[in-house]
């Protein structure tokens, strides 16, 4: 059950340092947030608002709070295929996976039928640059870096699942820092002084909110699609390795988003940085960090959290404390019996699970807020 650490300041979260707290209860004071803020499970310190974090606000939008990864989110998808259908060795399918789906920093790719997709999209109010057309092009339907991943899964029944975690890759962080810089010269113009810089706002109404709302509603669109194109790409290769199979269901949900939403008969934006939306009935991917479980979820619907739930596991290092004091052997001794990037394992141990939040204890903490319908533990991962 949730405590009020601080005033206005609701938290789900067995696992939480003082910072963290400081942090929201900054948020917590602007004078456009009607109610409290709520804090997941997973929740830590972010840039600005807290990550893991639901604001609710009437009549403005901070764009720091949504984030620079505008969309990010996860997609998973059922398949036929069953633990007996899968090969002895998954390392063909990290081969094709890896030909596929372009990872790393500013990784890309093209493709024909990419013009057909971004043209469903529309355009971003602010417009693109001929170099931002190419990065657009080039960079739909790849996977990103730092903690980005592909994964195979099976559930508790065996079933086999495809799990993808991207976002809106370098177009998605361009537009919404050059809005957050925006923001920033709007508070110094007005003279409106913030306890952190950070959460600068734009109001309802203003010619620059409504340029940041549809820039992001854009880049939420092109996450969206971009996740789904990795997805159709990574369940063919996968039925080529195994030599039949299909699709049964698939899940598609953000993390870093706002949205109009009406609570307690108020209309407010919602801005769940690091949080899913759990409405009643709400399906939604609960990965867990490498090597640990992940988890299928249906939301409860719980007003307490603006039908909210967390993300993920959460940090509980920085990723330059994570390199100072894990290793790379400790890692590969938690990624054994998995195919997985191993010979990457020095790049990345900013990623060993012992870097977050045991992700059991994190859905033990919000057992009001989803209810568990599937869990998923890997066989197969891709790091960005």
């Amino acid at each position: 059950m949730p405590k009020h650490i601080a005033p206005k300041v609701l938290s789900w979260a067995s696992e939480i340092d003082d910072g963290t707290t400081v942090q929201a209860a900054r948020a917590a004071r602007l004078p456009f947030v009607p109610g409290h803020v709520a804090l997941m499970p997973d929740a830590h310190v972010g840039i600005g608002a807290t990550v893991g974090s639901v604001i609710p606000t009437e009549g403005a939008i901070i764009p720091s709070a949504v984030g620079v990864d505008i969309g990010c989110g996860m997609v998973a998808t059922e398949t036929t295929l069953t633990a007996a259908d899968l090969p002895d060795s998954l390392d063909p399918l990290m081969r094709l996976v890896e030909r596929r789906i372009p990872a790393g920093v500013g990784k890309g790719h093209a493709d024909r039928a990419v013009d057909r997709a971004l043209g469903e999209l529309g355009r971003p109010h602010t417009g693109l640059t001929p170099k931002q057309e190419t990065t657009v092009a080039c960079q739909f339907g790849t996977l990103g870096s730092g903690n980005h991943f592909v994964e195979v899964c099976l559930d508790e029944r065996d079933r086999v699942w495809t799990v993808l975690h991207s976002g809106s890759r370098g177009i998605g962080n361009q537009l919404a820092t050059a809005h957050i810089k925006g923001a920033k010269q709007l508070m110094r113009r007005m003279e409106i002084g913030l306890e952190d810089p950070d959460l600068a706002y734009f109001t309802q109404g203003t010619p620059e909110f409504t340029a940041y709302v549809e820039d992001m509603l854009w880049a939420q669109r092109y996450a969206m699609a971009s996740r789904a194109r990795m997805d159709r790409v990574l369940g063919e290769a996968l039925f080529r390795v195994v030599g039949s199979g299909s699709r049964v269901r698939t899940i598609n949900c953000h993390h870093n988003f706002t949205q109009m939403e009406t609570h307690e008969g108020r209309d407010l934006w919602i801005t769940r940085k690091g949080a899913i939306k759990a409405d009643t009935g709400d399906e939604g991917v609960i990965p867990g960090s490498m090597g640990t479980r992940s988890y299928i979820v249906r939301g409860r619907g719980n007003p307490l959290s603006y039908n909210s739930c967390s993300h993920g596991a959460g940090r509980r290092m920085s990723r330059s404390r994570a390199k100072r004091e894990l290793s790379a052997a400790s890692l590969r001794e938690a990624m054994r019996g998995r195919t997985w990037n191993a010979d990457r394992a020095a790049a990345l141990v900013d990623e060993h699970p012992e870097a977050y939040k045991p992700i059991d204890q994190v859905m033990a903490d919000q057992k009001d807020l989803v209810e568990v319908r599937h869990t998923l533990r890997q066989v197969f991962n891709y790091k960005g």
